[in-house]
């Protein structure tokens, strides 16, 4: 089966729905354009996952918990957070994110550190998370939309059979050795 990108097959597109949620103070006072939402909502999109909603808010523990916990309760499959994941003091995306998941998914947080470390050294102050709630996958991003391609086009590479695997579609990840 030809794939469009290592995500879902051109049949199988716009299965799941996604939204994107940018957390920044100047991006809510209007003083910014958002161009990291705009990059992953892109990628997202290409990847055969439907954005279904976008979000600009400020950089407020409540706000992204009320935020994160709406979405997962409307049935998103996929959230993507950009900002808010560094040692600023009003940096709280990891903070209130940790305070809402289930389960935590610490490989692709370190799969983006890692790969992200090859291209900056500042990779190692991001203090991004990811995880699930119920059967929501959370991924947080950092803020530049630079770094916003690079961390997401890494998970994106796992992003697809996530989801699936967490609706329940796929409940055997064994594949047969030729």
């Amino acid at each position: 089966m030809e794939r469009s990108h290592p995500g879902f097959s051109r049949r199988e597109e716009k299965r799941f729905k996604a939204a994107v949620v940018t957390i920044s103070d100047r991006s809510y006072r209007g003083e910014r354009v958002d161009l990291s939402g705009d990059v992953a909502c892109s990628i997202i999109e290409n990847a055969g996952i439907s954005v279904v909603r976008r979000d600009v808010i400020p950089d407020e523990f409540e706000t992204i918990r009320s935020v994160l916990i709406e979405l997962c309760e409307q049935g998103v499959e996929l959230i993507v957070t950009t900002g808010g994941t560094g040692l600023s003091p009003r940096d709280v995306t990891p903070e209130a994110t940790l305070d809402i998941l289930e389960r935590e998914i610490p490989g692709m947080a370190e799969a983006m550190r890692a790969e992200s470390l090859k291209i900056s050294p500042h990779a190692m102050i991001s203090r991004a998370v990811c995880g699930m709630r119920g059967k929501t996958i959370i991924v947080n991003l950092p803020g530049s939309p630079k770094a916003v391609k690079d961390c997401l086009e890494i998970v994106m590479k796992a992003i697809p059979h996530a989801l699936e695997v967490a609706s329940g579609q796929v409940t055997d990840c064994v594949r047969e050795q030729i």
